[in-house]
């Protein structure tokens, strides 16, 4: 059994969003054979509850520090005076620093695996570690997307972040053994914006929990019979590319899903809406539903899943999780960008209203018959995590045959 020190920007549990979904899977699956000592941080205080489980996952020491999303905002604009990327900034943390010192010293850890640019900061200058970085997507290109979405002095500040964290995401990658992108496409950018790394930059790709994500184990019915009209949105609603979407779905696109199936209702299912999403359950047709205690049921009695992102990087798990509930999915380009998925036999591909319209409408009139199923032999196939992860003791130079090495059970 070997130490390992993870680090990661969130505590990683339970796997209820996005990035906490990634970093869960890596943690348990590096947590099978080895006792891993994990330095996180909390923005969310329901999330302190979570700490005995983690700690029972791990077998190791666990750091966990509250963060203040607000104060923390405030002290990264302090990157602005200084030359480096808010995204560094609003992670530094000296109490976390010493406490990476400790483990490594301490622990004899020899390996360690860093989820998220933010967190590299702590073991740039680490000796006789053995480092992966899971980059996930390249994230000072969301930057740039942003800038590109705005206008006048936002747009100034998302170019000059796009620009700081690029470097930074640069400086690290150089800095470590491996760099790792959830994707072929995203691991391809960041080769291209970081040519001196390109040899040592690789692809560790998602998966689902297809177990749990099982159309068998859905609960009851929450649309009370009116499945056969629903289309739903599945995500993070305090994000803003999610928000975005749901808004352009629901102003543009549902309108003209209506005119063809007037009992049509649109779902928006996620935690922390903000005023412009909760305002949307004012258009006709419309529910935003807030956190909910299962999300599994509100895909299976769905008639279809839509993923409208205009701005998405790497892999979409709301895409994953749709498919592996046996659901026909709508996405746009940018939601499918990554994954390995047959459009139009496994999902549906639109860009424009009037494409998302059509086909919504087609899923809605049952003339896709088969897809939901055989989106969900597409993530068996192709998405387990058992699968995505298996390489992972190699990136970390684990001996072949070694103990920790070997697969166990969860």
């Amino acid at each position: 059994m070997h130490d390992i020190l993870f680090l990661a920007h969130r505590l990683p549990f339970p796997p209820d969003k996005g990035d906490k979904i990634r970093s869960y899977h890596l943690l348990r699956q590096l947590a099978r054979t080895h006792r891993v000592h994990v330095g996180t941080f909390i923005d969310d205080p329901d999330d302190l509850r979570h700490l005995p489980a983690l700690r029972e996952l791990t077998g190791g020491d666990v750091y966990a520090p509250q963060l203040s999303p607000r104060w923390s905002r405030l002290r990264s604009l302090g990157g602005v005076l200084t030359g480096r990327s808010c995204t560094e900034v609003y992670y530094a943390h000296r109490g976390m620093a010493a406490w990476v010192q400790r483990v490594l010293w301490a622990r004899s850890v020899s390996r360690a695996v860093v989820f998220s640019a933010a967190m590299a900061q702590y073991l740039a200058r680490a000796r006789g570690v053995r480092r992966v970085l899971d980059l996930v997507d390249v994230d000072s290109e969301k930057w740039r997307e942003y800038a590109r979405a705005r206008r006048g002095p936002a747009a100034a500040f998302y170019r000059r972040e796009a620009d700081l964290l690029l470097a930074f995401e640069r400086g690290m990658a150089a800095r470590f053994e491996t760099t790792v992108l959830v994707s072929a496409p995203e691991a391809a950018l960041f080769r291209q914006r970081a040519p001196e790394v390109a040899g040592r930059v690789g692809v560790l790709g998602n998966g689902v929990d297809t177990a749990f994500f099982d159309p068998a184990q859905a609960g009851a019915d929450p649309y009370a019979g009116r499945g056969r009209q629903v289309v739903v949105f599945t995500g993070a609603m305090d994000y803003w590319p999610n928000a975005q979407a749901v808004t352009w779905f629901a102003e543009a696109v549902l309108p003209q899903v209506r005119a063809a199936v007037p009992q049509a209702q649109f779902y928006v299912v996620g935690r922390n809406p903000g005023r412009g999403v909760r305002h949307l359950s004012n258009c006709p047709g419309v529910t935003v539903t807030g956190t909910v205690p299962d999300v599994r049921q509100y895909l299976k009695h769905a008639a279809v899943a839509v993923a409208p992102l205009k701005l998405a990087r790497g892999v979409q798990n709301k895409v994953l999780e749709a498919m592996a509930m046996a659901r026909p999915v709508v996405a746009s380009p940018q939601a499918l960008e990554g994954l390995s998925v047959t459009v139009p036999d496994e999902a549906l591909a639109a860009e424009d209203a009037a494409a998302f319209a059509e086909q919504v409408v087609a899923c809605l009139g049952g003339n896709r018959p088969g897809l939901g199923d055989a989106a969900r032999r597409a993530v068996l196939r192709e998405y387990s995590w058992d699968a995505r992860l298996r390489e992972l003791d190699d990136l970390l130079g684990l001996p072949a045959g070694s103990p920790a090495s070997a697969s166990a059970a969860p």
